[in-house]
């Protein structure tokens, strides 16, 4: 196996790609090989990748022989987002493979991707959340400007579908987390799902030696 370096946007997808890595290869992701910058919680989207510190992560793995890995989300506008991270590259004179969140073709984020690869079993539960934003879609609140509702984000789907499978005790809680979850658990998710086949070659290709 070669020599890797992962930089993700997040704590989630930081925990999602440590759990992936351990299912695809079998052993546990070295330790700092799968890093977001600046502190755990912090925001930033896609621009965190021209800070010092992810630069300086870059520049460093590369000078020992490693592969550079960045998988952000594309979110509305795939290609755009590529374009955008791709000269990164020429502008501060780095090296990374890139990849798109969900599948490197589609607009989206993680979010997205979870959403793919949850247990079918479970799938009523998104079904009913499906039905509870069409239903509020329709609500009109005369007091508010503008009167529609705002349907809750993407992030908010996924942690109330691990909510409703969990218990109520605050051990239980706290798997819903970003960081705690255990998405190696089968009752919920699955590894296996044929929407990560990209993500899966991307892997394979640039971290397993030929």
């Amino acid at each position: 196996m070669k020599r890797f370096l992962i930089i993700v946007e997040g704590d989630a997808d930081k925990k999602f790609f440590r759990d992936y890595f351990h299912h695809l290869f079998g052993e546990q992701a070295p330790e700092n090989s799968i890093i977001h910058p600046g502190k755990d919680g912090d925001t930033g989207g896609y621009s965190k990748l021209k800070s010092e510190e992810a630069l300086q992560a870059l520049r460093q793995n590369t000078n020992q022989g490693g592969v550079n890995l960045v998988i952000f989300d594309a979110d509305d506008d795939c290609e755009a987002r590529r374009k955008e991270l791709l000269s990164i590259k020429e502008q501060y004179g780095v090296e990374f493979e890139l990849f798109l969140l969900p599948n490197d073709k589609e607009c989206g984020a993680l979010e997205d991707l979870l959403e793919k690869i949850i247990n079918l079993d479970n799938r009523p539960v998104m079904d009913c959340w499906q039905t509870y934003e069409g239903e509020l879609e329709k609500v009109r609140i005369p007091t508010k400007t503008p009167p529609t509702l705002t349907i809750p984000a993407k992030k908010t789907k996924i942690y109330a579908y691990l909510e409703t499978l969990l218990g109520k005790s605050r051990s239980q809680k706290k798997l819903i987390k970003d960081s705690n979850r255990n998405y190696e658990n089968t009752q919920h998710w699955n590894l296996d799902a044929e929407y990560l086949g990209e993500l899966k070659e991307f892997l394979e290709r640039n971290i397993m030696e030929e």
